[in-house]
């Protein structure tokens, strides 16, 4: 099964490498991973997927969770969350497919950011399968010249918050 693991880790040198080692040492593949600062400047927030049973990601977890450098290990995809992905995609469209791809544009959500024939590109934020199916749709209508895509990023609804939360000191 496919798991999105959220993780929060201190920006301290080789703690990205550390976790990526937990996984290579064992085995796991790491299918998208992203890392970005939060508006704690000495955290950031690590998404990545992986797949495996749900007793394989819980050791996985478990195991993140005594690395010194992790704060804090969520598997995402155990409540209720939203998920996206970035897509930027570089086609060569034909002039006579011009109107079929920027529907294909449209419906899907996304935006054009340069209409060149030769080099039209075009972005979507969307999620992994709305963009699997988006990019099919686009190479029946013009070639694909280029595709980059961010990795999974997720967030958990209501009340489940990722985060470090800092008590007032009393003076």
């Amino acid at each position: 099964m496919r798991h999105i693991i959220a993780i929060l880790l201190q920006n301290e040198a080789g703690a990205l490498n550390r976790v990526a080692g937990l996984f290579s040492t064992r085995g796991y593949n790491i299918e998208s991973l992203s890392v970005a600062p939060t508006d704690d400047p000495t955290v950031s927030r690590l998404t990545l997927v992986t797949t495996g049973s749900d007793a394989v990601i819980q050791q996985i977890a478990s195991q993140l969770d005594k690395l010194i450098d992790v704060v804090s290990v969520e598997d995402m995809t155990l409540g209720e969350h939203f998920e996206r992905e970035l897509a930027l995609v570089k086609l060569k469209v034909r002039p006579e497919a011009t109107d079929a791809v920027r529907g294909l544009v449209v419906r899907a959500g996304g935006r054009v950011l340069d209409p060149a024939l030769d080099c039209f590109i075009v972005e979507l934020t969307a999620s992994e399968a709305e963009i699997d199916a988006f990019i099919r749709d686009l190479a029946h209508c013009a070639e694909l010249q280029e595709v980059v895509r961010s990795g999974v990023l997720g967030i958990a609804r209501a009340g489940r918050n990722l985060r470090i939360v800092h008590s007032a000191t009393a003076s």
